[in-house]
């Protein structure tokens, strides 16, 4: 609630005018009433002729019309605060993920996040679209008419203040089983999308191990859940309507009784006095039932918002970058030194330990280990995606956290072992390699030194090819040539593969190395490798277990000094190292 609150006070000119519009709509309801009663009064009561009435009629007409204005100036104005807020949210959301993208993806489900980033963030919108426009409206609308009550019949207007009370009452004991209903309702819903992504991303491999009916079934208990809690929260917006319409009619039965018994019998109150009366209390109580409503709605966005707020809260390490350039003479790499370098990834989970390394300029460095040792960490710090807990990365003598991100990133070019190709053409892939306008020519040449553009080639429409999201269409071999494509086009200055070549056939292999080989030139190359060829022809190699760097230097080096390494090469061989 108070997230909410805070996200309404900052829009000072849509709250004002929500203010104004209100105050507007009051006068407008209260003046529509005087005129209709001062219409029928006159033409009934006093015989009057229609030619009276017409500034009367013209007052009544305006009355309308300014009340139908403001009321729509009201629903815009929440509509654009709530757009607002949506827009904002969000950003705040994907900036949190894109300053530690690599912290985001190991927490929760992928869905999960989407859920938060859609379903939550809509409904927070209802808020500021009903429930805030409403609360402004019905904390003056209401006080303006019972003054007017008051003013012309003051036990109507005592009646309409006992009344009254009950509605905010009942709207306090609903809402908070509402809000508790709502955000049980958000966490089913979370639960299910991010189920059901998971199983969908994972429907192959689920039809090959015979398990696809089971998840079904997964599938089939998280949406009955859904299902199950949001009728919970419609019970309870039912209930709601049910006892606001009940109290609102005894108020309005009370006053209707009262102005009966005193105009009739009593002889206390004249037919003007009666009439307007009862045309204000049916508005008045309309006014608090409309906010009641809205309250329902209002305490579902509070669900969806104390979501959101515990998305933002969550803890995370963002990468600081600084304001200094970094100067690269030429083609010539920087270098790079690894002093102390420690990572976690959380409490009780993998951790790096101060890893000490020197990577030379135009030196190739493989990073070796078994899987699950660290290596695919020990990237992800060198690349910037995340920050080292302990130490520090030094570029060129300086910590990488002082040098621009993007100056950083201009240098750098990171292929993985999936490379992720956007849905569009095979050109449009290759050219992200670069951020400015990039010419055919320049892809055509990338494609031709990556081993590609013979295959690209052979397609019908060459370069224009459309391949789909991740790829689709494409095997893995030619991904991770597009991908290297992108490297050549780019020409950075320091490279980080992450097994490329993991899965691929020795044809592909063979392509793949002659196209690393010759983006290595002027580069420094870092590798985390398995293949015993890459990893004999490093100038250095980082020997990690379990997080700590247990060995360094070259291949013959470590074979007589480490083991654990002189252990790892003979598997691969399958016999003794010589």
């Amino acid at each position: 609630m108070n997230e909410l609150k805070q996200m309404a006070k900052s829009q000072k000119r849509n709250r004002s005018l929500l203010l104004v519009a209100s105050i507007v709509i009051g006068f407008a309801i209260i003046a529509q009433a005087y005129f209709i009663v001062a219409i029928v009064d006159h033409i009934f009561l006093n015989d009057g002729s229609f030619q009276d009435i017409l500034p009367w009629l013209g007052g009544l007409l305006l009355a309308l019309a300014t009340r139908a204005a403001f009321s729509f100036v009201n629903g815009r104005t929440g509509l654009r605060m709530g757009s607002k807020v949506k827009s904002d949210v969000r950003r705040q959301l994907l900036q949190k993920y894109a300053r530690n993208p690599i912290q985001a993806s190991i927490k929760g489900q992928s869905g999960g996040k989407v859920s938060v980033m859609l379903d939550s963030v809509d409904e927070i919108e209802s808020y500021f679209n009903h429930y805030y426009p409403q609360m402004i409206q019905s904390t003056i609308v209401p006080v303006m008419m019972l003054v007017a009550v008051f003013s012309f019949n003051w036990v109507s207007g005592l009646i309409l203040l006992v009344t009254a009370p009950f509605i905010p009452i009942m709207m306090i004991i609903i809402g908070k089983n509402t809000q508790k209903k709502s955000e049980e309702q958000m966490e089913k819903m979370a639960i299910f999308s991010g189920r059901f992504l998971d199983i969908l991303q994972g429907l192959s491999t689920l039809k090959f191990f015979g398990r696809a009916k089971d998840k079904k079934e997964d599938i089939r208990r998280s949406s009955l859940d859904y299902r199950e809690a949001t009728m919970d929260v419609l019970k309870i917006a039912f209930l709601s309507s049910l006892m606001l319409e009940f109290i609102s009619m005894l108020g309005t039965a009370l006053v209707a009784l009262e102005v009966g018994l005193r105009l009739v019998i009593y002889d206390q109150l004249t037919f003007f006095t009666a009439f307007f009366v009862l045309i204000l209390v049916p508005e008045f109580f309309a006014s608090l039932k409309e906010l009641g409503s809205a309250f329902h709605t209002g305490r579902g966005s509070m669900g969806a918002a104390t979501r959101i707020a515990e998305e933002l809260k969550e803890e995370e390490r963002p990468v600081e970058w600084g304001n200094q350039s970094l100067d690269v003479k030429g083609d010539e790499p920087p270098s790079i030194d690894l002093r102390g370098i420690s990572f976690s990834y959380g409490e009780d989970r993998f951790a790096l330990h101060q890893i000490e390394a020197t990577l030379p300029a135009n030196s190739e460095v493989a990073i070796v280990g078994r899987s699950g040792a660290g290596k695919s960490t020990l990237l992800h710090l060198l690349s910037g995606l995340v920050s080292p807990t302990e130490g520090s990365i030094c570029v060129q003598g300086r910590p990488l956290s002082d040098y621009k991100e993007s100056e950083w990133f201009d240098q750098l070019s990171y292929i993985s072992q999936s490379p992720y190709l956007f849905s569009g053409t095979i050109e449009e892939n290759i050219a992200l390699g670069r951020s400015t306008d990039v010419a055919r020519e320049d892809v055509i040449e990338a494609a031709e030194k990556a081993g590609i553009a013979e295959m690209i080639a052979s397609l019908e429409k060459g370069y224009k090819t459309k391949i789909g999201e991740g790829g689709r269409g494409l095997s893995g071999g030619e991904k991770q040539r597009v991908a290297i494509a992108r490297a050549f086009l780019k020409k950075p200055t320091v490279i980080l593969f992450d097994e490329p070549t993991v899965g691929l056939d020795l044809k592909t292999e063979k392509i793949l190395q002659t196209s690393m080989k010759q983006l290595g030139k002027t580069s420094t190359v870092i590798t985390v490798a398995h293949r015993l060829h890459t990893i004999m022809r490093a100038d250095q190699i980082l020997f990690i277990e379990n997080g700590k760097l247990v060995a360094k230097g070259t291949h013959n080096q470590l074979v007589e000094s480490s083991t654990p390494y002189r252990e790892m090469v003979q598997i691969q061989q399958g016999g003794d190292v010589r």
